[in-house]
């Protein structure tokens, strides 16, 4: 089975490595779209909308990417050489109306798409569009029925049983977009994700990450969440990875996370590979902060992306912004990071020793 979560995608990139070290900017492999910061659920462990996370932390839900400057952007990702684009919130991407027009923008430019969604509105052109262009949908879920779904996400009584029915029918399609689900651990579900792998695995879904909630700002708040229950995430993964075959896969996501916050390093040169647009107009370094004064680079509403990116206000960003002294928190980009500076250091004549 082939490898979709990796820190060493940026190899294939050595167009890019080879700008980061001259200093150059190139345009980003890879953009995350945050088209609409309206969503239908509330999840409890949302960074953008819990009150214990502080990441998110001047997000206007009200906030959506007018259908006109989404099709500039389209067009602009296109002309710029831009690899992938995946559609998340903020809110809930598949609501956004626009989409499936844009979707075939990017499509018809040679854009591969993506996107992170509670999976609802997985269904109808919104369905057709991912189902004919995506090259993978990964549906966010932290429950086992629907009254368990109900108590998660303030969801309605029948959701869950309709998102089943959505998976169903989007795996049933001759479709080559891969549907994974990322299943979020927490307290009230740690006894439950056998269960849920199996009927995910009956669904025909492809792969269930499993990944614990994000509950506090630090590393020792979230360690002493998910204490009492590690023991038994443990034995429940094991027993769910019985399961795996060709076509079902488990992909255990569930650790600490000191790791992930303190960070020794003082560039980011991953931000050449992904940056993120947010529903405000705004372009951020990542998806970790998104929405926060610290993660802003600068405003695309009066002016087009491709003419920020290159500015020389980005260039100088891209140069000054210290991981060790503005993202004290937890970063998915961390081993991405830690691999690219190992890279960019390595002494050109010793190299040829491999």
């Amino acid at each position: 089975m082939s490898t979709y979560y990796s820190a060493l995608k940026f190899l294939r990139f050595t167009d890019h490595l080879q700008a980061i070290r001259e200093g150059r900017v190139v345009a980003p492999v890879h953009i995350r779209v945050k088209p609409t910061n309206h969503c239908n659920h509330h999840c409890w462990y949302c960074c953008y909308r819990s009150n214990d996370l502080s990441l998110g932390e001047q997000m206007q839900e009200q906030d959506s990417i007018p259908a006109e400057k989404m099709m500039e952007l389209a067009h602009e990702f296109v002309e710029m050489g831009v690899k992938a684009v995946t559609f998340s919130g903020g809110g809930e991407p598949l609501l956004y109306k626009p989409l499936p027009e844009v979707i075939d923008v990017l499509a018809t430019g040679g854009i591969r798409i993506a996107a992170l969604t509670n999976g609802s509105n997985l269904k109808g052109r919104v369905a057709d569009a991912f189902a004919l262009h995506g090259t993978w949908v990964r549906v966010s879920m932290d429950a086992w029925d629907d009254a368990s779904y109900v108590k998660s996400r303030g969801a309605k009584p029948h959701d869950f049983t309709d998102l089943i029915a959505n998976i169903r029918a989007f795996t049933a399609r001759n479709t080559k977009c891969v549907l994974g689900v990322s299943f979020i651990v927490g307290h009230d579900n740690h006894h439950h994700i056998e269960e849920i792998c199996t009927l995910l695995k009956e669904c025909k879904v492809n792969h269930v990450k499993i990944s614990g909630a994000v509950v506090s700002n630090d590393a020792a708040g979230n360690n002493s969440y998910h204490a009492s229950i590690k023991d038994e995430v443990a034995r429940q993964i094991s027993l769910a990875q019985e399961s795996v075959d060709e076509s079902f896969t488990i992909l255990n996501h569930y650790h600490e996370l000191g790791e992930l916050f303190a960070k020794s390093y003082h560039t980011c040169p991953f931000l050449q590979f992904l940056t993120v647009i947010g529903a405000d107009q705004k372009v951020y370094t990542c998806q970790d902060k998104a929405y926060t004064e610290s993660g802003r680079m600068g405003s695309i509403a009066e002016r087009s992306f491709s003419d920020y990116w290159f500015s020389d206000d980005n260039q100088r960003f891209l140069q000054s912004f210290d991981p060790s002294r503005e993202c004290g928190h937890h970063c998915v980009s961390h081993a991405k990071n830690l691999a690219i500076h190992e890279y960019l250091s390595l002494d050109s004549e010793h190299s040829y020793f491999v």
